[in-house]
């Protein structure tokens, strides 16, 4: 019987080798970026257990990533206002590609693929127009880049692919930045945050705000359930005395609602959330905040339900029955009701855990 060896020797000789996928890669259940005791940094893939089945370096600090829906392919984004996105291998931890932004022109830390994994979309900021863009980049064609779309706004963060499979949901932070002033926000007292809804085409299909009074509360990071419901996790820019409700749902066809659970929790938040995720089921949604040291855990209508403490809880993602956040203490979390440590390295976490497809 010919070994497995000569048979894939075949199959590359015919042309026809199966493409690799994730299993190739260790199979992970999610992506993070770390720094490591040394002080460098590393993209890591963690599996549904929370251990670690691959690390593979980077020039700097890491964001999020975005993982491409059957390829062992990951694109890593440096924290804003970055520069580098890499296009990582996952299966022999190869940079296959570099994607520099194009002058004028830089990151935000976020991306999603579309669904067949043929494009790569990505926040960015053309900040010598003040104006938010999404770019686009051919996968099948080394990642060439393709153009460029308006977001809708200022300070595109995180964007998701809506199941409709052609349509963009976009957080619009509202901020204005230049990388010449490295992290300042540039216009607070007029900042309009939105949540934008984008055709690949480039249309702005919809759109909403905060109420006025609300208008500095950047809308940043976003959770997408399978039926289109958006969960929103905003950071307040206004006085830490008047902070609003940071979390708030959307379906497309109403109003943007905002939940608040009626404590003082978002000022235990300090005003700022870090991520945003469905449960493994949808029933449920959580929220981070690494300043405050605590994650909210609310029904999907917004009503809370229970409280994690753990000191500098910031990456959180859909579990198997319930939610896996990460600490910037290297721990791995699983909440399923209670709360549990699945796992502790000796690297602190980055801001976002993201799942794998």
């Amino acid at each position: 019987m010919p070994s497995r060896r000569m048979f894939l020797a075949g199959l590359l000789a015919s042309g026809v080798a199966p493409r690799a996928s994730w299993a190739d890669a260790g199979s992970p259940a999610y992506l993070s970026a770390a720094r490591l005791p040394s002080g460098a940094y590393a993209l890591f893939g963690l599996n549904a257990g929370g251990q670690v089945v691959f690390e593979i370096p980077l020039p700097g600090r890491g964001h999020a990533a975005a993982a491409h829906p059957s390829q062992p392919l990951a694109v890593a984004f440096a924290r804003r206002p970055g520069r580098f996105a890499l296009v990582i291998n996952c299966a022999d931890g190869t940079v296959k590609t570099r994607l520099d932004a194009p002058p004028g022109f830089h990151f935000y830390g976020h991306g999603t693929f579309t669904a067949d994994g043929s494009v790569l979309c990505t926040s960015e900021n053309d900040f010598n127009n003040a104006r938010g863009m999404i770019g686009l980049w051919d996968v099948r064609n080394g990642f060439a880049r393709l153009g460029a779309i308006p977001s809708g706004g200022i300070g595109p963060h995180e964007l998701r692919l809506m199941p409709d499979g052609e349509t963009l949901v976009v957080a619009n932070g509202g901020i204005e930045t230049h990388p010449d002033a490295g992290r300042q926000k540039l216009n607070l007292p007029e900042m309009r945050p939105n949540l934008s809804y984008v055709s690949l085409d480039g249309a702005t299909l919809d759109q909403h705000q905060p109420p006025p009074e609300w208008h500095q509360n950047s809308i940043r990071h976003l959770a997408l359930r399978k039926d289109g419901l958006v969960a929103i996790a905003c950071q307040w820019q206004g006085n830490p005395t008047d902070t609003p409700p940071l979390l708030a749902t959307h379906r497309r066809g109403q109003n943007l609602a905002f939940h608040d659970p009626g404590t003082d929790i978002w000022r235990d938040m300090q005003g700022y959330l870090g991520s945003v995720s469905f449960s493994g089921s949808g029933a449920e949604i959580a929220v981070t905040g690494p300043r405050g040291g605590v994650a909210l855990i609310t029904d999907a209508s917004g009503q809370p339900q229970r409280l994690i403490e753990q000191p500098d809880i910031c990456g959180a993602a859909p579990g198997a029955s319930g939610f896996v956040f990460t600490t910037g203490q290297g721990l791995v979390l699983e909440d399923a009701g209670t709360s549990r440590q699945m796992a502790s390295e000796w690297v602190a976490w980055d801001n976002h855990l993201v799942s794998v497809a």
